[in-house]
């Protein structure tokens, strides 16, 4: 059943491309209307609790279920011996990164349920199904798991070292994936010949990535048909479906994934997890719908992480401060199993990324992903992209201070120049447009560049120490892949936009009702649209890599060319014309067929109405619904100058973010009051990670950050009103000229924020430290010490 529209007719005028409209999706979450995972209830269901291992790495000896078995209310208790039988495969890992020919990627199996080894806090073990919850929860308790603990290890660089614990017997030395990218013996040279090299050892530390809605799903299946249903919050339904056939061993035709609102994600739901086999297997046995809800305390150990690398960064640059070359060495941490596109952040995207917005000669990345007694790592808004802008950025900022360069001549004088367009980066990535120069002079006039001498000292009459930053990023986006634009009209009067893209947050209904608009002259309040039905697509690449509407954008113009073809076949007949002589236009009251140089004309809607009422002869397209696949484009590189400015207090430690001014060139804007809140976002997650945010672990194996009460995540307080602007300069890659923005806010402030952090803390002596800024780091390292962690 189609929902019902929200807002009366508001008409066309106010929302061409560029208009900030306000996301046609709000007023039903304000109404409490939205439908997420776990608001879902089938008839008949039952509830399932997962029994996760307490040990980081051990060997499972026993498991005793006869009592649990017995629990009242218990229906059936899922074991791997159980799947295993039942012919359930590994869970699949996704797109990884290849690995050198050396060294190839290894990828031991992930079975959705451990029936030999642990590997991690958190790894499931077995699920029990009951009548309650609460009845599950007790009868998991009477399960009797015994595990003979082994030496456990957490960090990359200690399991790629000799002797370390082994996690798998195929990936010796715990490594899955060596990776390297670059001349070897060319920027070996440019070193040798640098007038200066700046090194830093630089840790990306590990995030829980903390949406806002737990996962939850519920697993039904229909004996008669054999066929499987997932109700799930995801990144892309399409794609869920593909792998959840591959780990049950049936055809996709056998899976149907369904997703309602999904209540944030930022990569973490993008792959399948082994709750959804176990689910569906069990919905299976029992002949009954089987739910299963993440509790906060446990998605902490069942959800993928991000993040996670230590890697040594090199800056060569001859006397004149022109940059030579750019070196990468390091590991990432893939934690115990490879999950979707755990391998790339470290490897490729970092490759994509570190060149930024810089002319740089060579680069070399060389990098392993390394298997840890770990919650498994996947990715986190922008996947390798901040990153490898805070390794180059890091890097600009102490060259320039270590040769006596001010740190905005040094950028001046390596920036990439705008008839340097097209410019072909050694990451094998060519740049199409871009004006970078002109970026940074927007955001230094914007953040009040030279006033900062006054209210550094403002600041420190007031005991405190003031510093400034500058995040000048580049990020190369996921390119788009095939997408689905279905286009359809319906019997109400609205029209449907279909789409293998899907909205987890982002607010994609408004922005992809503005481009239709745009093409067909459809007020955008009759817009709806259907993007987490499996059943309704015919390709479909998902949210992720910043490229959705790049990819639905182009699908959604694609279609409506198809339509407007349609249209005038359609409309040639009713107008009883020649189908050379009508014409398309977008007028006041919305786009029309007409023949030329009269007023007969038929409104776009009243022609899809007709032919919904009259069927016209087989030669006239019986309507104007169309199912189009795009199919992709290269990626786009959004860029941008984020400058931040805090203040720490020496006697605490605290670090606050003071101002921050963002400047950033998306391509093409469709709906500026989208970007400046999907800026935002990110800006506070970069915040986080830089000044609070890390997952840490004892030498066991536990963890010590698993809950909110030991885990800081940035709150209203944390923040500070962002001064966003934009410097548009259209993509030449795609359509709508659009670069993708959902995940620069963290490309920019990462650098953004540490250079400030650094900026302030250099008057006392200290020229690096690692994120997060927490109190305890920066008053230990302004106190002589070191700081834990």
């Amino acid at each position: 059943m189609n929902p019902p529209f929200d807002t009366p007719d508001l008409g066309l005028e106010k929302f061409a491309l560029g208009q900030p409209v306000p996301r046609l999706e709000d007023p039903s979450l304000l109404r409490g209307e939205g439908r997420y995972s776990d608001d879902l209830a089938c008839a008949g269901q039952l509830y399932a609790v997962m029994l996760r291992s307490r040990h980081a790495h051990g060997q499972i000896t026993a498991i005793d279920l006869e009592a649990a078995r017995a629990m009242p209310g218990v229906h059936l208790i899922v074991t791997g011996a159980m799947l295993r039988e039942a012919g359930i495969g590994r869970i699949p890992q996704g797109f990884q990164q290849p690995g050198s020919d050396a060294a190839p990627l290894i990828s031991p199996a992930y079975p959705p349920l451990a029936s030999d080894r642990v590997r991690y806090v958190g790894e499931p073990v077995a699920c029990v199904v009951a009548e309650s919850v609460a009845q599950a929860k007790d009868a998991l308790e009477a399960i009797l798991l015994e595990i003979e603990p082994l030496p456990a290890v957490t960090t990359a660089r200690e399991a790629a070292a000799a002797g370390a614990p082994q996690l798998h017997e195929s990936a010796p030395g715990n490594i899955a994936l060596r990776y390297h990218y670059g001349d070897r013996e060319q920027v070996a040279a440019a070193f040798a010949r640098a007038a200066h090299v700046t090194s830093l050892d630089l840790r990306n530390n590990r995030i829980v990535v903390c949406p806002m809605e737990p996962r939850s799903a519920i697993g039904e299946y229909d004996a008669q048909s054999g066929r499987f249903t997932l109700h799930v919050g995801c990144q892309g339904v399409f794609g869920l479906r593909a792998a959840l056939a591959e780990v049950m061993a049936v055809g996709v035709e056998k899976i149907h994934v369904l997703t309602g609102h999904v209540g944030g994600s930022f990569g973490m739901k993008a792959g399948c997890y082994p709750e959804y086999p176990v689910l569906l297997e069990a919905a299976r046995r029992l002949g009954r719908p089987v739910k299963w809800t993440d509790e906060r305390s446990e998605s902490f150990l069942s959800d993928s992480h991000g993040r996670d690398h230590e890697m040594h960064a090199e800056l060569a640059l001859d006397a004149a401060g022109k940059i030579l070359a750019v070196r990468l060495t390091g590991f990432g941490n893939a934690g115990a199993f490879l999950t979707n596109a755990a391998t790339v952040p470290p490897t490729a995207n970092a490759a994509k990324n570190i060149v930024g917005v810089y002319a740089t000669p060579l680069i070399e990345i060389d990098t392993a992903c390394v298997f840890t007694n770990t919650t498994p790592v996947g990715p986190y808004r922008g996947a390798g992209r901040p990153e490898g802008n805070y390794y180059i950025e890091r890097l600009i900022e102490t060259a320039a201070v270590e040769m006596g360069i001010d740190p905005i001549e040094l950028r001046r004088r390596n920036l990439i120049r705008p008839e340097a367009m097209p410019y072909a980066a050694p990451s094998s990535m060519t740049y199409d447009s871009g004006e970078f120069p002109a970026v940074l002079d927007q955001a230094l006039a914007r953040a009040d560049w030279d006033g900062f001498a006054a209210r550094r000292a403002e600041s420190a009459a007031r005991g405190l120490l003031r510093g400034r930053g500058i995040g000048h990023y580049l990020e190369v986006t996921a390119p788009p892949s095939r997408e689905m634009g279905g286009i359809r009209f319906d019997a109400d009067g609205g029209v449907t936009i279909i789409t293998g893209t899907l909205d987890y947050g982002q607010g994609h209904r408004t922005p992809f009702a503005q481009v239709l608009a745009s093409k067909l002259g459809i007020p955008i309040d009759r817009v709806r649209l259907l993007q987490g039905d499996s059943d309704a697509l015919i390709a479909g690449g998902g949210t992720g890599g910043s490229k959705s509407l790049m990819a639905s954008g182009a699908a959604i113009l694609e279609a409506s060319d198809l339509v407007i073809a349609r249209g005038k076949k359609a409309a040639a007949y009713l107008l009883e014309a020649a189908e050379a002589d009508i014409e398309f236009a977008i007028g006041p009251g919305g786009g029309r067929f007409a023949i030329a140089g009269t007023d007969r004309a038929i409104s776009l809607l009243d022609l899809a109405a007709r032919l919904r009422e009259s069927p016209p002869p087989e030669d006239v397209p019986a309507s104007l619904d169309v199912r189009h696949i795009h199919q992709g484009a290269p990626s786009a590189f959004p860029n941008g100058c984020h400058i931040a400015e805090v203040e720490i207090d020496p006697e605490t430690g605290c670090v606050r973010v003071a101002r921050y001014t963002a400047v950033n060139d998306f391509g093409t804007v469709v709906n500026p009051l989208l970007v400046a809140g999907q800026v935002q976002g990110g800006i506070a997650q970069g915040i986080g990670q830089a000044l609070m945010e890390a997952t840490q672990y004892d030498s066991e194996g536990q963890p010590l950050t698993g809950s909110y009460m030991d885990y800081a995540l940035p709150r209203a307080g944390d923040l500070v009103a962002i001064d966003n602007g934009f410097h548009p300069v259209p993509a030449r890659t795609n359509l709508l000229g659009a670069k993708g923005c959902g995940e620069a806010g963290c490309a920019g402030a990462l650098p953004a924020v540490m250079n400030a952090v650094i900026d302030a803390l250099r008057s006392r002596g200290i020229h690096h430290l690692d994120m997060p800024a927490t109190p305890e780091r920066v008053f230990a390292a302004l106190n002589g010490g070191s700081p834990a962690g």
